[in-house]
């Protein structure tokens, strides 16, 4: 499937700037994602490849511009794969530590080697200064063959930093590399060629603006026996009114996401406004939290934008998938079979979070737990199915991995609001209501809504008369009502208990190109 794109000769130019017809505020895309995982928790090559094979089959939910060989992006998301570090690495220089006690960050920089190494040398020290040791660099090599002149245009160098801490501790902590990230993207926020795919002790991204036919043979190191993993997500990118670019390719740090944010613009609002509230108060627990902000801005994607939020919420919740249950959530105010524990749940998350709707379906990991979700709306299909050696297998259609019927232990389709997990230290699956009861009962919200909450009816009535000798005439038009809002809504409201039905165009002139005085409301559009 292709449509017509302009050059992409300057693909990684910052656009949070504007001069022209294009806005990045106004991207969308609608693409295909897959999950696979081995709930025994063994890694392995062949899972890998089933990964690919599910990107292949879903190259029609990808595109290409008016390249057939340039694509809008593919990308897959798996588990560090440690022995095949230790081979690439046996000669380096100090030995690789052992597993879970060193990170990988996956890095584009600049093609040309006098503008990268520069880059480098102060990436590796803005990493020192935050008490790792980037103790080995890789460059990653890459088959450029039969990529479009497009893609080569725009094309960074990839490079692997292997980090360790400068100080001897157990284990890495994915918080720690969370915050480290966050603080190199904000020290080269000014750098357009600069970019962190991943920078994780458990996970790490291969991606570019490719075909999905074309990642598997971009990364040799995808297809190398020792390169094993138990889980991968992976994406192929569809965009319908955006300019494709390497780091706008997915997955993103923890989630691969189909579909379109209607809500964006209201989100990125309500969430600056969360924002602002953290940092009024101030406190020094709160502070290595709010250094992160602003954490969504103008040049990402609706998807970059949700990665931003997810990825905070899971690291302060302590939980991934509490983060995407707050952020698309059931569609629970009418559900009368809800538990109330859950109902508080959600109602308690209601006052602070707008949820992300739109045709909408993620998968996430944090490399432990892999898990997929739809949002209420539930109109982006999500099929999958566990085999009989304990496999699990998800993707945007039945079919994309090919298994024989009599090895399908049982399948199902994902259900709106419903989220599909697999604990690989648990080495289970865990179903919808064990663990949105678990979440729900985590804390006393059935308590914090009683004492803290503050309904509509409870707020005494102080309407005064004061104002009973000016006309009815009078007070319409000071509050705003027109004719027809008389005779079009209120009366169809008063006459049939529903409101008017009309279409969804609107053929009201503009308030400001008015000669008299509008209602300042008028100035104001809905954007839907």
């Amino acid at each position: 499937m292709k449509k017509a794109k302009p050059h992409q000769q300057d693909c990684l130019k910052k656009d949070t700037k504007v001069n022209d017809l294009y806005t990045p505020q106004l991207e969308r895309d609608s693409c295909g994602v897959g999950m696979i995982a081995d709930l025994g928790g063994e890694g392995s090559n062949s899972l890998v490849e089933g990964a690919l094979t599910i990107l292949e089959n879903m190259e029609h939910r990808g595109a290409s511009g008016y390249e057939e060989t340039t694509g809008d992006g593919a990308g897959i998301l798996v588990q560090i794969p440690d022995a095949f570090f230790r081979k690439a690495l046996e000669t380096a220089k100090p030995k690789l530590p052992k597993k879970g006690h060193y990170a990988v960050g996956m890095f584009f920089l600049p093609l040309s080697p006098p503008a990268h190494r520069p880059l480098l040398e102060e990436l590796q020290h803005s990493i020192r200064s935050q008490g790792f040791d980037p103790f080995y660099i890789r460059r990653v090599p890459v088959d450029t063959s039969g990529i479009g002149t497009s893609a080569l245009s725009a094309q960074p160098a990839i490079f692997q930093l292997f980090l360790r801490p400068l100080e001897q501790v157990p284990q890495l902590e994915e918080e720690q590399l969370y915050l480290l990230r966050n603080h190199l993207d904000r020290t080269f926020a000014e750098t357009p060629e600069y970019y962190c795919c991943s920078l994780s002790s458990r996970t790490i991204i291969y991606k570019g603006m490719l075909t999905a036919l074309q990642l598997r043979t971009f990364f040799p190191d995808l297809s190398h026996p020792d390169f094993a993993s138990a889980l991968a997500i992976v994406h192929s990118r569809f965009s319908t009114n955006t300019l494709p670019n390497w780091k706008l390719a997915q997955p993103f740090h923890n989630l691969a996401h189909n579909g379109e944010i209607n809500t964006l613009q209201g989100n990125l609002n309500w969430w600056a406004a969360r924002e602002k509230q953290m940092l009024q108060k101030g406190s020094p627990e709160l502070k290595k939290w709010t250094d992160l902000f602003p954490l969504t801005r103008s040049n990402l994607s609706d998807s970059g934008n949700l990665n931003q939020v997810v990825g905070f919420l899971g690291h302060t919740f302590q939980s991934l998938a509490k983060a995407v249950m707050v952020l698309l959530p059931e569609a629970w105010q009418n559900d009368r079979s809800m538990t109330p524990e859950k109902r508080a749940f959600y109602q308690y998350y209601d006052g602070i979070f707008e949820p992300w709707d739109g045709p909408a379906s993620i998968c996430f990991t944090d490399g432990n737990v892999v898990g997929a979700t739809l949002d209420r709306n539930g109109l982006r299909p999500s099929r999958y199915l566990v085999t009989k050696d304990n496999w699990l297998i998800l993707g945007s259609e039945a079919g994309a991995l090919p298994v024989e019927s009599d090895h399908i232990l049982t399948k199902g389709r994902l259900q709106p609001g419903k989220m599909l997990l697999a604990d690989l230290q648990q080495r289970r699956i865990i179903p919808d209501e064990e663990l949105k009861t678990r979440l729900s009962r985590e804390f006393s919200y059935q308590d914090w809504l009683r004492d803290y909450s503050l309904e509509l009816e409870e707020i005494p009535n102080h309407s005064e008369t004061l104002h009973e000798a000016t006309p009815l005439p009078q007070r319409q038009v000071a509050a705003g009502f027109t004719k027809e809002d008389q005779e079009v809504i209120l009366k169809s409201m008063v006459t049939t208990q529903k409101e008017a039905i009309g279409s969804m165009g609107s053929d009201i002139p503009l308030a400001v190109l008015s000669n008299t005085a509008q209602h300042l409301s008028n100035y104001f559009k809905q954007q839907f």
